[in-house]
């Protein structure tokens, strides 16, 4: 059984995004970039079905430039057993990325691809679904628990009104929740191995073509407003009096 986890490459989530001054986009100059947290999880979800005898072969792919090998090598590191990169200079979008994950699926076979819900940079939280009804696979999202029998995942599920607990036939698409699992510490001796492991690259055109008339233009990035000083008031009186006056309330 194979397992394909896909992964991105995200400024870290301990750093202080900043708005280019231009207004085109977020700084990353000499800023920390690392793995997507949903995706580590996914990592971590696939290692752990492997070490359960589930799995034969966890292989990670990423969409991105060349720097993204660092977090592909951080994937190999924690024991995955390959990886591969589709180079691409430009950001992608959720469909192109889906379309190009589509063909890695046909070409890998896998029989379960696990991958975060969303990306903290976009948070769009589109591309798993996106994925699953293009492959016509079955889908569980939002996955806090993950089993594996007899060619089905049973999937728990973070819904509105709690959880829910759903089967799904393999080959699937699970996306990953915050609660699944916390993501193993990578060791150094492993960070060496990792440098031995295959990690493939190819352009992202070998996969996808031209989708450029299913891009959406991102015309201007700003920066959150900053939250206003609270006003302090003596009495619910005087607080329903602030609220009429701004027409919070009738």
């Amino acid at each position: 059984m194979k397992i394909l986890v896909p992964i991105k490459r995200v400024v870290d989530y301990n750093v202080r995004v900043q708005v280019k001054p231009d207004g085109s986009g977020v700084a990353t100059d000499g800023v920390k970039m690392s793995i997507n947290p949903f995706d580590e999880i996914a990592i971590e979800e696939a290692l752990r079905l492997k070490e359960q005898g589930k799995a034969d072969e966890v292989v990670v792919v990423s969409i991105g430039p060349d720097e993204a090998q660092q977090q592909l090598r951080t994937a190999l590191a924690m024991g995955a057993d390959r990886a591969i990169l589709l180079q691409s200079g430009e950001a992608v979008q959720p469909l192109q990325a889906a379309n190009a994950l589509l063909k890695i699926v046909q070409e890998e076979q896998p029989e379960l691809v696990i991958m975060g819900k969303q990306a903290i940079d976009d948070d769009n939280n589109q591309t798993p679904q996106m994925l699953a009804t293009l492959w016509d696979r079955p889908q569980a999202t939002f996955v806090s628990k993950l089993s594996l029998e007899n060619n089905k995942a049973t999937a728990t599920r973070e819904v509105d009104a709690g959880l829910e607990t759903i089967e799904v036939e393999l080959p699937a698409v699970i996306s990953t929740d915050l609660r699944l699992n916390e993501p193993r510490f990578v060791k150094l001796p492993d960070i060496m191995k990792a440098k031995r492991k295959p990690l493939e690259t190819r352009p992202l055109s070998d996969v996808t073509g031209d989708f450029s008339e299913q891009e959406l233009t991102i015309t201007q990035y700003e920066a959150p407003q900053p939250r206003q000083k609270g006003v302090m008031v003596e009495s619910v009186d005087e607080l329903i009096t602030l609220l009429k006056e701004k027409g919070l309330v009738a």
